[in-house]
This record gives structure tokens, C-alpha cells and sequence, in this order.
């Protein structure tokens, strides 16, 4: 069936719709990663937001029901140059429409997404409408605009708290939009992990008496999440605190610092950081659009990005306090900023 992305400002992709066939607004991104399709399809950070893959075959390697990050998918859509109908792989229990089909997610294919993402990397992310409808920009021009994620958090977090035993350390993850291979990366170092909801507050968490508490990943712009700054505030010095992604990003802002969005984010699993501590540069997974731009005071730089030069992680001169703006978890990989992992563990009580 033919369908059409139309961009906030205008830019219109024909394609074929494939997947669930229902109109869906989001926030128009770009991954670059050659592989890890599933893993972004399910990874809460993209609650909102409607993915393009910029490598152009996906689906040769169907969907597995093991890999996944979350129970459904997150996305708003996804974009591909081409989709593959028929998988090859040995894993794969079923193909990437059905799953689509199943969850309610809509696919644009046949598109150049080399041009969109073009357009992308200039003007920055936008909103933008995948249709099925034979329509004009200015006839969707204010159902765009009107589109919000400020709610992202409350709909990916858990909904209760739930404790995994473990024999080692205990650590408190406080779910902003988490990672299932978060929850495995501290289980394979025999934790005890307890997962708040979002809006836990600070009391509650400090009366579990974790060793460690961890600020996970989640998607939205970490500025409009003053309820849970004020919260990370009262933990600050009472317990040591560790975090990721937009965990880092509010770990900063409770602190003093500040975050802006970035032009078109950091989206996928070739991105490379240098670790100024031990002068060695690794290749990252990543997801996110908004970074520390200034650091706060009493706190120094521990990383950084290659491509554009932004911070990507940092520490407390004299608190145990410890985050990283990528994904060290990675899923999809590489792995090579799995002894991160390691690092957060030795800030444990």
C-alpha cells in the first residue's frame, strides 16, 4: 500500500507502508547501525519517536523472541530502504512485518533514506507523520505540531517495584525507560537488583538500603523531569549513584549543570568515545538526543565523543558518583565498554 512521510517542514518521501497499516506522528530520527534492527525497535529510549535505519536491507535476520529489550516494541514506526520478506537466519522465529503486524507498528520501505537522513544531519531531528492517506503537508501541518513525548517516561517505566535476588552487591535501578541487558550486565556480576518506577521517591529508596543506585537510559528531554532532579538531589552523598545515558544527563542537572539537545543525536552502535583515564578509545552503542553541555561544579570529564567532541561520561571529585552517556550494556554491540560495568561496582558501599 502506498504511503507518505511528510517532515514538519514540509518534505515529502512516497514509499510503501508495510507492518500494522495505521497513520502514526513521531519524532523523525536516524540509527546508524549495520545491525541491532530488534534492539532499537524494542529499546524504551525510542518511546516516540519514528526510527530510520540508514543501512539499507532490514529484516534478513527475522525477529527472535530472546534479544528483545522490552516486551513490545516502543517505536512510533520505522523507515527502510528495503525490507526483507524472507529471513535467513537460525534464530529467527518469525518475520519483522508479522512482528510489526502484532504490535501495532507501522513500516515505511522504499524511500532514499540516504536523503532523508541528509536532511536529517542539516536541519536536526523533526517531527513528521508516516500516511497512508493521499494528503498535503498543510493538511497534517497541525496534527505534527501538536505531537508531544513529554509523557515518554511514565509510559515505558515499570509500574511497580519487583527485586531479581542475587548474592552480591544490591543496586537500585531507578527505571527511567530501561534496558532488559542492563538488568543481565549487573545479574552477571551476581547482584541483587531492586527496579523503582520513575517517580519513586528518594525515601523510598534510600529505606531499601542498596549499595549502589543506579539512574538508568530512558527517552525525552531530561529538563521536564523536575520531580525526579529534586528526588536524585536528596540521594546525592547518601548513597553512591551511577547512571547512563539519560540517568547521566539528570545525574548532571541535580548537580548544577545543564543539557541541551543535540542537533540530530547520537543513534547507534558505531560511535566512538575515548576514555581519557585509561587513554583508549572504544566503539559504542548509543541512543540519545540531548547531552551535558556544561558540567557541574566539583566534577570532572572521564570521556568523551570522537565525532563531535561532547561529553560522554564523568565523575565526582570526591562523592562516589559515576555516569557515561552510552550504552555500555550495548545490545546490539559491540561490547566494548562492557568494563564500565565493572567501574560502577567499585563504587558499591
Amino acid at each position: 500500500m502506498k504511503a507518505k512521510l511528510i517532515l514538519e517542514k514540509g518534505t515529502t518521501f512516497q514509499g510503501n507502508a508495510f507492518g500494522y497499516l495505521k497513520d502514526s506522528i513521531g519524532e523523525v530520527v536516524f540509527n546508524t547501525g549495520m545491525t541491532g534492527y530488534q534492539e532499537a525497535l524494542t529499546d524504551p529510549s525510542y518511546y516516540g519517536q519514528i526510527v530510520t535505519m540508514t543501512y539499507p536491507l532490514i529484516g534478513n535476520c527475522g525477529i527472535n523472541l530472546e534479544d528483545m529489550e522490552s516486551k513490545s516494541p516502543k517505536v512510533k514506526g520505522i523507515i527502510v530502504r528495503e525490507k526483507c520478506s524472507l529471513s535467513s537466519n537460525f534464530r529467527s522465529e518469525l518475520e519483522i512485518e508479522d512482528y510489526l503486524k502484532q504490535n501495532k507498528i507501522i513500516g515505511l520501505e522504499g524511500i532514499d533514506t540516504r536523503a532523508l537522513t541528509k536532511i536529517l544531519r542539516n536541519n536536526g531531528t523533526m517531527k513528521g507523520i508516516i500516511t497512508l492517506e493521499d494528503v498535503s503537508y498543510e493538511e497534517v501541518k497541525n496534527k505534527i505540531e501538536a505531537f508531544s513525548n513529554r509523557e515518554a517516561i511514565q509510559r515505558v517505566t515499570t509500574k511497580e517495584k519487583y527485586v531479581i535476588e542475587g548474592s552480591g552487591k544490591h543496586v537500585a535501578i531507578m527505571d527511567f525507560g530501561m534496558k532488559q541487558s542492563i538488568i543481565r550486565s549487573f545479574l552477571n556480576r551476581k547482584c541483587k537488583v531492586t527496579v523503582f518506577p520513575a517517580s519513586t521517591n528518594a525515601e523510598e529508596v534510600l529505606n531499601a538500603n542498596p549499595d549502589l543506585v543506579f539512574l538508568s537510559s530512558g527517552p525525552g528531554n531530561p529538563e521536564d523531569l523536575t520531580d525526579i532532579i529534586e528526588n536524585i538531589k536528596k540521594i546525592v552523598g547518601k548513597k553512591p549513584i551511577v547512571g547512563i545515558c539519560l540517568g547521566h544527563q539528570l545525574l548532571a542537572l541535580s548537580l548544577g549543570g545543564k543539557t541541551a539537545k543535540l542537533k540530530f543525536g547520537h543513534r547507534g552502535c558505531n560511535h566512538p568515545v575515548k576514555d581519557l583515564e585509561a587513554n583508549k578509545v572504544y566503539i559504542t552503542s548509543q541512543n540519545h538526543g540531548y547531552h551535558v553541555n556544561m558540567m557541574p561544579e566539583n566534577m570532572k570529564v572521564t570521556h568523551i565523543n570522537l565525532n563531535d567532541g561532547t561529553i560522554e561520561g564523568m565523575k565526582h571529585n570526591s562523592l562516589p558518583i559515576f555516569s557515561v552517556q552510552f550504552h555500555p550494556e550495548a545490545c546490539p554491540g559491540p561490547r566494548d565498554s562492557d568494563y564500565i560495568f565493572d567501574k560502577f561496582m567499585e563504587y558499591a558501599l
